[in-house]
């Protein structure tokens, strides 16, 4: 059994890059076959050498790349109309999920009892606008984030948003197989080892691992590559739109895919919501609110849709440089 191992990072280019921890490129066993229907199958993928940012962006880093360029994230825009055919007007306007916990127990099915569309939150104020400001969270990571919120960041930055491939085989660690980022055990020797979910979601938070809601993105052990937040404190976006399903195993080792791009756009819409054309994405490492009554999906391999156009309290990313792309 292999539990809370951190293992050699390897030898590392002459070339580094600050903040980033150097990712050699291999072959790992790709999705679970053990948990949820949309992490199978258990598929073999390939993957090249990249750098990837050793933690969460931070509000102080997102905060310089606003003041630097002026970006407006989309939670801080009025929704267009036609954007969203059917909305009445007083439902249009400028704000972000936020986790808003009740105080008894709820039916799971029902995830508006805990997660409210508050004007005014966005970045600035993760928690709404009669929340805490960002005070004292400089080394939290940025939430209320959309898809084009990130990629515009990472663009600034000179850096792209992984792969979901790419980020999972960095969350791995170098432990292909393993349930978890660190081994097999989810509390190696009763000590947490990601910001996750204590008690029952989304009522009972015991705090255990000693965080409500984000922490400091070097709160917690790194991962064998030298990575934080792998696991827990929030998910993470990656580039790829959403499948319901792996591709099967190559049938031979020839045949194993480099550097794959995941699913197509036209199959990543939400079937639920027919009018609405949204593209999806794959969301990664789960959050703070995964909780083992209602979403275990604090692994590697497991994978969340994200509508790009939607920010929540629980939603950041890293950055990524490939190596085939540095001069």
């Amino acid at each position: 059994m292999r539990d809370a191992v951190i293992p050699d990072r390897g030898a590392c280019p002459s070339t580094t890059m600050l903040g980033m921890i150097y990712i050699r490129g291999g072959t790992f066993r790709m999705g679970s076959d053990r948990h949820y229907s949309e992490e199978r199958p258990v598929h073999r993928v390939t993957v090249g050498s990249f750098w990837m940012d050793a933690t969460p962006v931070t509000n102080h880093q997102f905060r310089d790349f606003v003041r630097t360029t002026g970006h407006v994230t989309f939670a801080e825009k009025r929704p267009e109309p036609d954007q969203y055919p059917g909305a009445r007007s007083d439902q249009l306007y400028a704000g972000s999920l936020v986790f808003t916990p009740p105080n008894h127990p709820v039916d799971l099915r029902m995830w508006g009892a805990w997660w409210s569309l508050l004007k005014g939150a966005n970045w600035r104020r993760p928690n709404g606008p009669k929340g805490i400001t960002l005070h004292g969270l400089d080394t939290h990571p940025v939430v209320h984030v959309t898809y084009a919120d990130a990629l515009a960041y990472a663009r600034w930055a000179g850096k792209d948003l992984p792969t979901e491939a790419e980020w999972e085989f960095a969350a791995r660690g170098g432990l292909d197989g393993a349930e978890f980022a660190w081994g097999d055990t989810f509390t190696p020797r009763g000590r947490h080892m990601a910001n996750t979910w204590q008690g029952q979601f989304p009522w009972q938070n015991t705090e255990e691992d000693g965080f409500a809601r984000t922490s400091p993105v070097k709160a917690f052990v790194p991962n064998g590559y030298g990575l934080h937040d792998m696991t827990g404190n929030v998910w993470e976006w990656t580039s790829d739109f959403f499948a319901d399903r792996h591709s099967a195993d190559a049938a031979k080792p020839c045949c194993i895919p480099k550097d794959p791009r995941g699913g197509r756009e036209d199959d990543s819409y939400d079937p639920c919501l027919p009018d609405i054309r949204i593209p999806r994405r794959v969301l990664k490492g789960g959050s703070h609110l995964c909780a083992p009554n209602f979403c275990s999906r604090y692994r590697p391999a497991a994978r969340l849709p994200q509508p790009v156009d939607t920010s929540t309290s629980h939603v950041g990313f890293r950055c990524i440089v490939r190596e085939r792309n540095v001069p």
